[in-house]
């Protein structure tokens, strides 16, 4: 196992047909490879423009199988160059039942794993919960050929309890491909709160399991179908180290593929001066599993 991996994250806009953002996302995995990247991670459903914004049964039509066209396509590239590819498809796994799927290629292009969203939103313009049925692989480390990988998506990154698990399961990395952005109706004090705490709460996913974070978001404004309204998607993705640290960061209009070196022996050395996973009083956490504490 490599001591320093060499990661990548591709902030993209996702607004036009698939085959223009597949192609978009496999020049810039090309591009990673040529850095000598060991991983490249692509933004939450970035085949196609987020259609979750409003209910139409017609969206259905965008799925795919897994193994389906995409996948396959993912999987000759990850062979060919060598690297690990974290993709996040819009699954049809039967007929009514349809999930968010990260899907995880290793360097032999076989599919190392899948990880079905747990948490799933019913917001204004992301209604989720009408396309997603909620995943039900867990919350369990995808293993590959640079190590166990973390993978979460969007809005799991809100949820401590779904980084701990990984943790505890053994993960070295977290993950989290993301499609989120402003509500344009929204205040610009608000709209910087709003991503002020996106960044602070996966930073402290980092800091509190000891280990580093890629948080991958689309970027560009998407009217959603309809209407005036849409989503100006914040980008803002970035790499952490074990302690929180930003090795590298976009902002909420570039294109840019993002790129940072992990080095194992760091985060082993964190978690031995920081050693959370030691101290914690898992006789006194029961109440975690109840909804409410009356």
């Amino acid at each position: 196992m490599k001591s320093i991996l060499i990661v990548s994250a591709v902030q993209q806009p996702c607004n036009e047909d698939r085959q223009t953002n597949l192609d978009f996302s496999i020049a810039k995995i090309h591009e990673a490879a040529a850095a000598n990247a060991d991983l490249v991670v692509l933004p939450e459903l970035h085949l196609g423009p987020y259609f979750c914004q409003n209910e139409d049964y017609n969206n259905f039509d965008l799925a795919q199988e897994i193994p389906g066209p995409a996948t396959e396509i993912l999987s000759a590239v990850a062979k060919k160059l060598k690297i690990v590819i974290v993709s996040t498809i819009f699954e049809k796994r039967a007929p009514g039942l349809y999930h968010n799927t990260a899907v995880v290629f290793d360097k032999d292009g076989s599919i190392a794993g899948k990880y079905r969203k747990m948490h799933i939103p019913d917001d204004p313009g992301f209604y989720e919960k009408y396309y997603f049925t909620p995943g039900d692989l867990g919350f369990k480390p995808i293993e590959t050929s640079i190590g166990k990988l973390g993978v979460l998506i969007c809005w799991d990154q809100w949820f401590p309890e779904a980084a701990r698990l990984m943790a505890l399961a053994g993960a070295e990395i977290l993950i989290y491909p993301t499609a989120i952005g402003w509500d344009q109706q929204d205040s610009k004090e608000e709209q910087q709160r709003q991503m002020d705490a996106w960044v602070t709460i996966q930073r402290s996913h980092a800091v509190a399991n000891g280990i580093p974070v890629i948080a991958c978001n689309r970027v560009g404004f998407e009217q959603a179908p309809d209407s005036a309204t849409g989503i100006k998607f914040w980008g803002n993705s970035f790499i952490a180290g074990p302690q929180g640290e930003i090795k590298t960061q976009a902002n909420d209009s570039e294109t840019k593929l993002l790129t940072a070196k992990i080095d194992r022996s760091h985060t082993e050395r964190v978690r031995q001066i920081w050693p959370y996973l030691r101290d914690r009083r898992i006789d006194a956490y029961n109440d975690l599993s109840k909804r409410f504490i009356d």
